[in-house]
């Protein structure tokens, strides 16, 4: 069988099963089991698949059709221009989570020019925290675009962070993001003691009562606990944003990302004299997903 009749055929299939972006889960499931590009594809179509890449790419197709995502087919997920590693064990990055990315190093360069000093294009001297990380996308982003910024990344999850330490490693990153197991800010070992110029976050915030509403993928194989907030998805807020405001140094810069309809819970809690310069960006789609503030 040649590549272009198994793509025909993986198309009919997850489109048989109504699968979102059927023609793009089977274009990227026969990439992944031929290991090659897209543009090797295209200019290869009549190449024939040996057995074992057809055998794993149908077999990645059956899964597909039964809900598994493509991403825990794959092991990969692209965010910020840079491949991660994902497994059931982390959220899937989201191409929404980049505004995060945009507004933390907006706010940075802000902050220089609002104090009189040069951009530190660099990151030098600064202190990060990623709280949540999961994959580790956001710190390993940051980390990437602030090439002299020392990182905390923290999780809940021992397995999340096993996958967050193996990307950092991948993006050679590791010596600057330090990983701890805690809940949100509040580590045992105080290796969080030291103020941070930012702090981000993109936590649960899904709510429990809405589970029912999620895609079957996400419902049943992203971890639970990167999804959910509480029952109305918001509760994690009050406490990162209480503890936000201890861990930070004035002038210090928290950045969160916001589920849909959470806006309204969690503007409130920013209030002053703690807060200054608060601001909300919207995604694409015109839904507010992140908050910024200043550390007055």
């Amino acid at each position: 069988m040649d590549l272009r009749t198994a793509l025909k055929l993986g198309i009919a299939n997850l489109r048989n099963a109504n699968v979102d972006a059927y023609t793009l889960a089977a274009e990227m499931l026969l990439l992944h089991a031929i290991g090659r590009d897209r543009a090797w594809l295209y200019s290869h179509h009549d190449e024939p698949l040996t057995q074992e890449q057809a055998h794993n790419y149908f077999s990645w197709i059956d899964r597909r059709c039964a809900g598994e995502p493509t991403q825990h087919l794959t092991g990969k997920q692209e965010f910020w221009a840079l491949d991660f590693e994902v497994t059931p064990d982390v959220l899937i990055p989201r191409p929404e989570t980049e505004h995060l990315i945009e507004v933390a190093l907006d706010r940075l360069a802000l902050r220089e020019v609002r104090f009189g000093r040069p951009q530190k294009n660099s990151g030098e001297g600064l202190l990060i925290a990623d709280i949540g990380t999961g994959s580790g996308c956001i710190a390993i982003a940051l980390a990437t675009e602030l090439p002299e910024a020392q990182i905390y990344a923290t999780d809940i999850s021992s397995a999340a962070l096993v996958v967050a330490r193996r990307n950092a490693d991948r993006h050679s990153v590791s010596s600057r993001i330090h990983f701890a197991e805690c809940n949100l800010l509040d580590d045992p070992s105080r290796a969080l003691s030291q103020p941070f110029d930012l702090i981000v976050s993109n936590p649960p915030y899904v709510a429990r009562r809405e589970a029912h509403t999620l895609t079957r993928e996400v419902r049943e194989h992203e971890p639970a606990t990167a999804l959910f907030g509480g029952e109305e998805g918001y509760e994690l807020y009050a406490e990162l944003i209480t503890q936000a405001a201890r861990h930070l140094k004035p002038g210090g810069i928290l950045v969160l990302e916001l589920g849909y309809n959470t806006l309204p819970a969690v503007q409130p809690l920013l209030g002053a004299p703690i807060w200054t310069n608060i601001a909300v960006t919207d995604d694409l789609g015109g839904i507010p997903r992140v908050i910024a503030a200043d550390r007055s």
